[in-house]
Parts: structure tokens; sequence; C-alpha cells
């Protein structure tokens, strides 16, 4: 079981994500309030002035038509109340009561004043008052019928108005506005320390889980929680845990069974040695014969390592050229003819050619060699080795099977790992040192190509390799 990360605890990274995203949205909703805020304040200040020009507009219609039915203005000096009715019918025809609200203060009588033709007060404001007062501050409309003037109208603009409106409307629209941010920013608060510690609690267990891993401890795993990209790094972090731990245990076994391979010929040479000098064995051509035997088995090993580990390195010597695969696979399989009939196996073969690839004549013949090994060695007397060749669109494909003993399916995959062997018919008693079929991988993998086993309809083993084809005019 792989071992729990300790509880994370708050981490700088989420203390800044929070301090980020709160100054960031504070910000924003400062600036919201203040464009708002401004823009509503003078779009209203402009929405006042053309309301309260053309309702001046209409009075001042109205009023001259008023002033040709009575006949001048001296109804209105007389008769001070009509003022409010006349501005009530004229700016609100046909309803009893004006609206309530700014609409009702923007057409209050007492916001306009009438003067005559010369000038002189009707309804409004004294002469003292125009010259020291408020009167100075009035627009002024003249009020015409028939082309005549026949008065002056003055009202309020409407920023008089606001002086003392802007309790009603202003300060009440900027407290809900204020409201709004205000609860943006605790919403910001919240989501802000939310987010922070979400992605600072899972970013600090993968902090964590990274310092085990340089440390050695290949077992760490990371919950994967989620489709999201930090779903993915964990998973892809687990990925690699694991194949750090599967690399070290394979390391290890490798380290291993390389020193078991190399204990049993020293192990020979040193009995081989030991009778000679206690005279048990004479010291002659057989006894000479025999210690060379396990020094070549003692060189063919340390040269596959060699190849495999410059495999790994990326540095194995192959030199590819222009090459003829039937041709290179035929006259091999012709020349172990009699080697596979003594070992009690008939060789068929189907393979047609010219098929032309990139490959190294010297490392193909290997390769061939260590696939008639591997058959020579595991397959039971009397049994089958059927080689054939496919030539397909992009790529060359020759399938080499046997017959029994199969493998089992869970054995396929380890074939070609190194020093490995089934625990079963093709096991350790048969010979060899468990490294041609990694040595065949590293060799196709040099060539571009791929080797891929399988159980053969004969009973046997099947090896699929494919190569990528070239052109025989390239």
């Amino acid at each position: 079981m792989a071992p729990r990360l300790p509880r994370p605890t708050v981490s700088r990274l989420g203390i800044k994500l929070f301090l980020i995203i709160l100054l960031v949205n504070v910000v924003i909703a400062g600036l919201v309030f203040l464009s708002v805020s401004r823009s509503l304040d003078r779009g209203f200040i402009e929405y006042l002035e053309t309301t309260q020009a053309n309702r001046a507009e209409r009075l001042a219609e109205g009023l001259g038509e008023e002033w040709a039915r009575r006949g001048g203005w001296q109804w209105l000096r007389n008769s001070p109340p009509a003022w409010h009715r006349l501005v009530r019918q004229q700016l609100w025809p046909g309803e009893r009561r004006p609206p309530h609200g700014i609409e009702r203060r923007l057409g209050d009588a007492r916001d306009f004043v009438l003067h005559d033709a010369e000038g002189l007060p009707v309804i409004g404001l004294p002469p003292d008052k125009r010259e020291h007062g408020d009167a100075t501050d009035l627009e002024w409309l003249p009020i015409v019928h028939d082309g005549e003037r026949v008065g002056t109208l003055g009202y309020r603009p409407p920023r008089q108005l606001l002086a003392r409106m802007e309790h009603v409307f202003l300060s009440r629209q900027q407290r809900n506005l204020g409201i709004v941010v205000a609860a943006l920013g605790l919403a910001s608060l919240l989501l802000a320390g939310g987010l922070a510690w979400w992605l600072g609690r899972r970013t600090h267990g993968m902090a964590l889980a990274t310092q085990r891993l340089t440390e050695g401890d290949y077992s760490t795993r990371l919950p994967e929680r989620g489709r999201d990209e930090l779903a993915r790094l964990a998973h892809d972090f687990n990925v690699l845990a694991a194949t750090l731990e599967a690399s070290r245990e394979a390391r290890s076994r490798w380290v291993s069974d390389i020193a078991h391979e190399l204990r049993t010929p020293l192990s020979v040479l040193r009995g081989e040695i030991e009778a000679m000098q206690d005279g048990i064995r004479t010291l002659d051509a057989n006894g000479l014969h025999s210690l060379g035997q396990e020094v070549g088995q003692l060189e063919r090993l340390v040269a596959d390592l060699r190849l495999l580990s410059q495999s790994d390195a990326g540095a194995l010597e192959v030199q590819l050229a222009p090459l003829n695969l039937a041709d290179s696979l035929t006259s091999r399989l012709d020349e172990a003819r009699g080697w596979l009939a003594d070992s009690g196996l008939t060789l068929t073969t189907d393979i047609p050619g010219p098929a032309w690839i990139r490959g190294d004549a010297r490392r193909l013949r290997q390769l061939w060699t260590n696939l008639l090994d591997n058959s020579c060695a595991y397959t039971h007397s009397p049994g089958r080795l059927e080689v054939r060749l496919e030539g397909l669109a992009d790529r060359v494909r020759i399938v080499w099977e046997d017959s029994a003993p199969g493998v089992p399916e869970a054995s396929l995959p380890k074939l070609t790992e190194r020093l490995y062997r089934v625990e079963d018919s093709r096991s350790r008693a048969s010979g060899g040192s468990g490294l041609g079929l990694s040595i065949a991988g590293a060799l196709i993998k040099a060539h571009g190509g791929t080797l891929t086993p399988s159980n053969s309809p004969l009973g046997g083993l099947r090896w699929t390799l494919e190569f990528p084809r070239l052109d025989a005019a390239g």
C-alpha cells in the first residue's frame, strides 16, 4: 500500500493566490463603483436637463396660448393660485394630480418664473431678487404668440434642483451600489479563500510527493480526483513514480541476475582449476578445452551485456543502408537448415522478395541467430519452425513461429525482459543466458521496428517483426 502524504498546511502559493485574487476583485469592484457612480451622476443630470428644458418649452407654448385667450397676464397677477393650476394643466394634462418623486419636483410651479414683455414679473421673483438673488441662475425662454414676444419664462436648471434632491435619488442609488460592491467584495473574499485553499492544498501535496520522490521513495502516490489538469498531472506523477519504482526493482533484479550468471561459469572455472591443482584432473588439451568453453561463455555474456547497455544509452553501433530483407533472412535460414534438422526441427519458409528496408546486415544476422537459438533451445523435438515474409504498404512484416511448448499469456510481455525465463518448459534448464530475446528487441528497435510476441497456432510461440519499408528505388 502506498504511504499517505502528511496533511498539508497553508502553503505560500495559497496565500499568494488568495491575496492576488482578493486584490484583483477589490480593484475591479472599486473601479466599477467609481465608473458607475460617475456615469449615473452625469447621465442623470443630462436626463434632468433635457426633461426640464422640454417641459419649459411646452409650458412656454401653453402660456402663449393662455395670453392670447385671456388678453394678457393681469389675471395671473390678480390670482396667484391660478399659476399652480395652469402649470399642472400644461405639464400633466388630463391628470388630477402630478406624479410623485423626481417627476413632480421637476414640474413644481415654484421653480418657474413668468415675466411680461417689458420684463416685469408676473409670477415669481421680484426685480430686486432677479438682480441679487436666485433669478440670475435661471434659464430663460421667450413666450411667443403669432411671432410676437409676449413674455419670458424662467426655470431653475436641474443642477440647482439636485442640490435639494440628491438625498432623494443619487444618494439612494449610490447606497444601493455600495451594497452591491460590498457583497461583491465579500463574495470575492470567499471565492479567493476557497480557491487558494483548494489549489494550495493540492499543489502542496504535489510538492511533498515530489520531494519524497527525489529522496528515493518511489512508492508515493497522489490521489487522482476530478478530470482537470491537476488530476491529469497527478496521474502522470503516479505513472512516473510507478515507472521509477519498476525501474529500480528491475535494476536490482538485473544486478542480481547478472551476478548469478557470472557466478556459474566462474564457479566452474574455479572448480576445474582447483581440480587440476589438486591433481584430480590432468592439465591436458581436454582440460584446457573445458576451461576455454567457460571463458567463451563469459565473453559472450559480457558482449551481450555491453550491447544492451549501448542500446539503453542510444549508442548501439548500427550502420543503416538500403538492404533487401528477404535476401538477408533467406541466406541465414539456408545456413541453419542442417543445424535445425539436427535439433529435430522442420523449417518451412515463405519469403517472397524483394523487401527493401534500411538495415545493418551484420546486426540483422545477429537478430536471426538469436531467434534461431531461442527456437532450437525451447522447441520440443520433433517440432516445426515456420517463417514467412509479408510486404505491406509502408512496412515489411516477418512472422516467426514454432511448435510446442507455448508460453502462458501473462508471460508474453516479459519475454524481452533481460534474464527473464518462463518457469515451465522454457526454463533455465534448456540453456541460454536469458539475454537473447532482449538483444533481439534492442536490434529491432535500432532499425525502427517492433517485436511483438503472441501464441502460435502451431502450439508454440509467434514473433511478429515489423520494419519500416524502403522503396527499392531509394
